[in-house]
């Protein structure tokens, strides 16, 4: 049985809308925001227009993909935890799980090497949530080593290979 033209997953390629919601936090990696909003917005298929605010379920009824770019270790506990004390919290909180959750953590290196890291990155991998490593590189405040948000293009590529193959559609 052939499927729909009306069924969302069944639309071609160029018709088919993505929703990507994307959450930041308060880490210096914030500042790569827009040229990571920029970019995500020459996938094709991206929505590209603004609503009013909504809910935090809205929000994650909305979302195709959920990234959390970056995450700064306040959060990364906050999430681990199942605290949500914010609207980034709550739609963590909220979110389906079988929608794809992405995210990057970001923060300083002895914060990355602190022991409770490794367990609250291991718990979000635990609900079923896809990490994107940090990287090793000068941080902002001069300490040099893992911690740094990976770069916009790997990023880029993994939400596109993520929604792909979540939507079941072939990149082109």
């Amino acid at each position: 049985m052939e499927p729909k033209a009306s069924c969302p997953t069944a639309a071609p390629l160029v018709e088919r809308k993505f929703h990507v919601l994307v959450g930041v936090t308060g880490s210096v990696a914030a500042l790569k925001s827009p040229l990571l909003v920029s970019k995500l917005l020459d996938i094709p298929g991206m929505w590209k227009s603004r609503s009013d605010p909504v809910l935090h379920i809205d929000l994650r009824r909305w979302a195709d993909l959920l990234l959390v770019a970056p995450l700064d270790a306040n959060t990364l506990g906050k999430v681990a935890s199942g605290i949500c004390d914010n609207l980034l919290t709550c739609v963590i909180r909220a979110w389906d799980r079988s929608k794809p959750l992405l995210f990057c953590p970001a923060m300083n290196t002895t914060m990355w090497e602190h022991p409770i890291t490794a367990q609250q990155v291991d718990q979000l991998k635990a609900f079923g949530y896809v990490e994107i490593p940090c990287v090793a590189k000068k941080l902002v405040c001069g300490d040099e080593g893992l911690g740094a948000m990976a770069e916009v293009g790997t990023i880029v590529d993994k939400v596109k290979e993520v929604l792909f193959q979540h939507s079941g559609f072939q990149q082109s």
